[in-house]
C-alpha cells in the first residue's frame, strides 16, 4: 500500500467515525455519570469501535461470500449509505442509518452506554463497515490489510482521546465549531461515496467504462 492510499484510507475511516460529532451524545450520556465512569466509557467505546472495525475487515469477505454478496454490488451499496451519511453530515444532522429515534429513546434505559449506542451504530455504523469492508477486499496483500487494520487502530485511538477531552473540546468549539468539523467531515465522505458507486458500477456494468 503506497504512503498516499494509506493516508487516504486513514482519513477516510476518520471521517464517516467522526468523534468530533459524538461528543454532544456522549456528554449527554455521561452528564450524570462520575468522571471514572466517563473515562471508563469513553475507553470501553474506543475497544469496541475498533474491534467491530477490525472484524469487519478480516472477516468482511467471506461473510459476504457466505450470504452471496458480490463486491461489486457491495460497494455499489456501502458507497450510496456513506453519500447519504455524508449528505446528513453536511446539514450537521446525525444520519438515521446510524441512530434511529428508537435507539435514542432505549438510551436511559441502558445500563451501559458505551457498545450501544456509542459505539454501534453511532461511531462505528454501517457506513464505516461498508468502507473497511470494501478497504479490506482492495487489499492486494497480507502487509496491504495489516496497514488498514493500523489504521483503524489509530482512529480508535483518536476516538478515545477525543471523548476524554470531550468537555473541553465542546466548551472550546461549541455547537457552531463541532457542526463546521462535521459539515467538513461529510464533504470528504462525499467524496469517498461517489468514488466507491462509480467504482461499483464500472464492476457491474463493464460497458460504462
Amino acid at each position: 500500500m503506497e504512503h498516499i492510499a494509506f493516508i487516504k484510507t486513514l482519513v477516510g475511516i476518520l471521517a464517516i467515525v467522526n468523534p468530533l460529532g459524538a461528543i454532544p451524545v456522549f456528554l449527554s450520556l455521561c452528564g450524570e455519570r462520575s468522571p471514572k465512569e466517563a473515562r471508563a466509557i469513553a475507553r470501553i467505546t474506543a475497544l469496541s469501535v475498533g474491534l467491530v472495525l477490525l472484524i469487519s475487515t478480516w472477516a468482511g469477505k467471506p461473510l459476504l461470500t457466505f450470504f452471496g454478496i458480490g463486491i461489486p454490488s457491495f460497494r455499489t451499496g456501502g458507497g450510496l449509505l456513506i453519500l447519504l451519511m455524508a449528505i446528513a453530515m453536511m446539514h450537521a444532522k446525525q444520519s438515521r442509518a446510524k441512530r434511529s429515534p428508537e435507539e435514542e429513546d432505549a438510551d436511559s434505559d441502558k445500563e451501559d452506554v458505551a457498545v450501544v449506542p456509542l459505539a454501534i451504530p453511532l461511531l462505528a455504523g454501517p457506513g464505516a463497515i461498508s468502507l473497511v469492508v470494501v478497504a479490506g477486499q482492495q487489499a492486494a496483500n497480507l502487509m496491504d490489510r495489516l496497514l488498514i487494520s493500523l489504521c483503524i487502530l489509530a482512529v480508535a485511538l483518536i476516538v478515545w482521546i477525543t471523548l476524554l477531552l470531550a468537555e473541553p473540546i465542546g466548551k472550546r468549539l461549541g455547537i457552531t465549531g463541532l457542526n463546521i468539523a462535521t459539515r467538513i467531515m461529510g464533504l470528504l465522505l462525499s467524496a469517498i461515496g461517489i468514488q466507491m458507486i462509480a467504482e461499483g458500477l464500472q464492476q457491474l456494468f463493464p460497458g460504462l467504462s
